[in-house]
């Protein structure tokens, strides 16, 4: 899975500019999804459908607040221990299960070492890599995410309370004021702790976040952002070498192509399109990598691979004349975009060699969430009947015993609300889109919410639609043209059929505590994971294997 890429950055889906040669290759050699969806727009409400084949407003991997995601490694939010992972159906099948890079669904619930949300609670034998999420603050980039923001407001306070502090000495020295000292005293003390804070901050994220994990153990804090990538081909080489001879499940969750965009010397400046281009490319020869271990190990024909991202490319990710996000080919709008086509619809490739035909194309609507029940039943599990599954086995389309997807419905939420909803019409070879909210693009004309970070999902920057756009995605996977009465004759009946499926699907809902509101996702001290005696969070574990 990778981070932030966009549908169309790579070769097999369009792009003849960015050299992608081992993922056109798994293309090449399996079956590739053309209408391959997300069950969100940001990574952990993704990843967390994902792994669980459920829409995330069931697990209440979402917010109703504005934090999109987890915003920190020492919040109590994360994916709920009573939620139920592909891994650890697997795991129970006797098979060794491993996580590499990315996981962004939490870690402590209570103190810094519960691990109720950490990987290894989550069905996975074996975790190495960021318990987090790559950040442009881990490295002090110039793009930000908190560091900037928050030394602004820290600034602000610093001046006020300091002003206030000057006031009152400059008060009782002219005899102005008279009475105690102690407000005198307090002011500034608050007044040099707020410029501490300030001056620490941008530390304290890099410290806070952006570090590495083996299984339940800080090995690096912070990271070395250089030679992670050689780190996590080690890890991933090693898990293969070690379960070869039984049955395993591994997900490489790549840091790539998320900002900051770290990319090693052998790479910088080869590409035609920037340091975003310089990864994507790096990326793809990482699998190159891996596929090549599989080649040596003798595992290529048994091994099932699966290649995705978790949503689309980021839009908004650029500063002055630099672009630093994906391109999303055709399609509208990008990550953080709740309904949008080019938020949700990401690359889906499978290879299985001597299993699933080479060089198959399928356009039929298909979603992530359908990996859960389509591996626990090639792993021999069961899928849960004491919840309600999302996914759909995907084997006997990949295998081409059937002509259509099992999704009639496919629902698109940003954070709990409910953007957008398509419908495949099977009768008559179409696929539907009606939007009830988008974001209002800024600035007026533009194609994304440029000046904020990612598009909001409710508020008044979102329009809300009545009647909803209607797009015919058969004839118009751009959405440009918006239908109306007028111009389709369906357009009652296909409102009136969506409206009722949304009813049902809603009938359904039963979302427990949502994970990611402000009171689960700001920073608790006493949560944060630390490799020495809290606030001395600073370790190199990683020095013996260079």
């Amino acid at each position: 899975m990778a981070d932030d890429l966009g549908i169309g950055d790579i070769g097999c889906y369009g792009n003849n500019t960015v050299r992608t040669p081992n993922i056109d290759r798994l293309s090449e050699g399996g079956v590739k999804l053309t209408h391959h969806i997300t069950a969100a727009s940001v990574c952990t409400p993704s990843r967390a459908a994902f792994l669980t084949g459920r829409y995330p407003i069931r697990s209440g991997m979402v917010s109703s607040s504005g934090y999109r995601v987890l915003q920190w490694a020492g919040a109590s939010g994360g994916l709920p221990t009573n939620e139920t992972t592909f891994a650890k159906i697997l795991k129970d099948n006797d098979y060794a299960t491993g996580l590499i890079g990315k996981w962004h669904l939490g870690l402590n619930c209570e103190s810094s070492n519960d691990h109720c949300h950490h990987p290894l609670n989550h069905g996975f034998d074996h975790f190495y890599g960021m318990p987090f999420s790559p950040m442009a603050d881990c490295a002090y980039w110039e793009l930000s995410e908190k560091r900037v923001s928050l030394e602004r407001k820290l600034s602000l306070c610093f001046q006020m309370v300091a002003f206030a502090a000057l006031t009152l000495v400059a008060g009782r020295l002219t005899g102005l004021t008279w009475g105690s000292w102690m407000p005198v005293i307090l002011s500034t003390i608050a007044a040099t702790v707020l410029l501490m804070a300030w001056y620490f901050v941008g530390a304290l994220i890099v410290h806070a976040n952006c570090f590495l994990m083996k299984n339940y153990t800080i090995t690096e804090q912070p990271m070395r952002l250089q030679r992670t990538t050689s780190l996590i081909l080690e890890e991933v080489s090693s898990f293969l070498k070690r379960n070869k001879h039984g049955p395993f499940l591994l997900f490489v969750s790549f840091l790539h192509v998320h900002v900051p965009l770290t990319t090693t010397e052998n790479f910088l400046g080869k590409s035609h399109h920037g340091l975003y281009g310089d990864n994507v490319e790096e990326m793809d020869w990482m699998v190159g990598q891996i596929l090549d271990t599989l080649d040596k190990e003798g595992l290529t024909d048994s091994t099932l691979i699966y290649f995705t991202s978790d949503h689309g490319g980021s839009l908004e990710s650029q500063f002055r004349n630099n672009q630093y996000g994906g391109w999303n080919g055709i399609y509208k709008g990008g990550k953080g975009m709740g309904g949008w086509e080019g938020g949700i619809r990401v690359p889906g490739i499978f290879r299985w060699p001597r299993m699933l035909p080479a060089g198959r194309v399928i356009d039929e609507p298909t979603s992530l969430m359908d990996v859960f029940p389509t591996v626990v039943q090639l792993g021999g599990g069961q899928v849960p009947q004491d919840r309600v599954i999302d996914g759909r086995d995907l084997l006997p389309l990949l295998l081409g015993n059937v002509q259509h997807s099992d999704h009639e419905f496919l629902l698109h939420y940003c954070e709990r609300f409910l953007h957008a909803a398509r419908w495949h019409q099977r009768d008559r070879g179409t696929v539907w889109k009606v939007h009830y909210m988008t974001p209002v693009f800024q600035p007026e004309g533009a194609s994304a919410c440029y000046g904020t970070a990612v598009c909001p999902c409710s508020g008044e920057n979102v329009v809300q639609h009545d009647p909803p756009l209607l797009f015919d995605l058969s004839r118009d996977p751009s959405e440009s043209h918006v239908l109306t009465p007028a111009t389709e004759p369906s357009f009652y009946q296909v409102m009136e059929r969506v409206q009722q499926a949304v009813e049902q699907h809603q009938q359904t809902l039963h979302p427990g505590p949502l994970q990611l509101d402000m009171l689960e996702n700001i920073w608790r001290p006493w949560l944060q994971p630390c490799c020495g005696p809290f606030p001395l969070c600073w370790c190199d574990r990683e020095d013996s294997r260079q």
